[in-house]
């Protein structure tokens, strides 16, 4: 038999209780939020899209996002629709290897789709990888084009990265690489070219990035990573200052991110069969700025890595659980 509840465990039980509330209070809730139905999001219902690891917005189909598998896929991409988030078209790409480990899709001024094969799953070892370019397809169905195929190496050595940006009014073209503890910026050449090796070279520090996206009008760039994603205003082709938060959504496997063609809403997708994709209006703030950190390169940005919210609050909710677990054994201990 049980004895009644003990003062000091129940005060224990009533402070475990107060805690995982604060916990859950402080994490964002955007994911709720994006889901009422005067936002788009959209979920992506083609079985064979289990890796969805890029996003763009097309801008001749409205309502159209093109995206692709991680890996472990042949060289397509598809088209979903967000109206319904059946595939509309599936593309497959020739002229072009035997695609390794596809991260990014970005789209050009120059109506092309540029595809990064970029990612490296072992580590930074690979000593290229490759950009993949074709038009985008007037009419939407199951296709095949002729694809650009684009050596690519970095000008301080081989690393791992998930984000591709083209630039919206320039058209050059950016990648992001993923490191836990300092990521770099890194700017392409002027024009790409099929017939020799593309140098990409680091123009800023940036924190932990799995997807990015220009708006629009070029004028800000939008990093996302796991838990976080910033906003940063863009001046002379380089990111400026800290940036401005974005609550971006908690998804797990967080790996892109879009603009709509309007610039009005960023659009976060996700890996897994299924995935959710989560409409989150653009805030009109700016952040401040700050200078280059020592170590840099000349001429380098820096943008530091941001207070994580959901981080923190996961934090306190994981202390939360531990004191209702440590709560749980007092009790069983004082009862038997």
């Amino acid at each position: 038999m049980r004895l009644p509840l003990p003062s000091a465990a129940a005060s224990a039980a009533v402070a475990t209780t107060a805690a995982v509330a604060a916990a859950l209070a402080v994490l964002p809730g955007p994911a709720l939020a994006a889901e009422t139905p005067a936002t788009s999001s959209f979920t992506i219902s083609d079985p064979r899209i289990k890796e969805s690891s890029g996003l763009a917005a097309s801008r001749i189909h409205p309502g159209v996002y093109w995206t692709h598998n991680d890996s472990d896929d042949g060289p397509f991409i598809y088209a979903v629709d967000s109206a319904t988030g059946r595939t509309v078209a599936r593309v497959t790409l020739k002229g072009i290897g035997k695609p390794r480990d596809v991260e990014a899709i970005s789209l050009g001024p120059d109506g092309q789709l540029y595809v990064g094969d970029i990612g490296d799953n072992r580590g930074g070892t690979w000593d290229h990888v490759w950009i993949y370019r074709f038009p985008e397809p007037k009419q939407l169905g199951d296709v095949t084009v002729e694809a650009a195929q684009f050596t690519v190496k970095y000008a301080d050595g081989a690393r791992n990265a998930e984000s591709l940006m083209v630039h919206p009014v320039t058209g050059r073209v950016y990648i992001a690489s993923k490191d836990e503890n300092k990521g770099g910026l890194y700017e392409g050449p002027a024009e790409l070219s099929t017939g020799d090796t593309n140098v990409f070279r680091r123009v800023a520090d940036v924190p932990w990035v799995t997807d990015g996206a220009f708006s629009p009008d070029g004028t800000r760039l939008t990093l996302r990573g796991y838990f976080t994603a910033r906003t940063y205003p863009w001046k002379d082709g380089l990111p400026v200052g800290e940036g401005e938060r974005v609550d971006a959504p908690w998804q797990g496997q967080a790996e892109s991110v879009t603009y709509t063609p309007d610039g009005s809403t960023l659009m976060f997708g996700a890996e897994g069969e299924g995935s959710r994709v989560i409409a989150i209006p653009v805030a009109a703030a700016t952040g401040p700025s700050t200078s280059p950190q020592p170590g840099s390169p000349p001429g380098a940005s820096s943008m530091t890595e941001p207070t994580v919210g959901f981080g923190k609050g996961a934090l306190v909710l994981a202390g939360g659980l531990i004191l209702v677990l440590g709560a749980k054994r007092l009790l069983r201990r004082r009862g038997n």
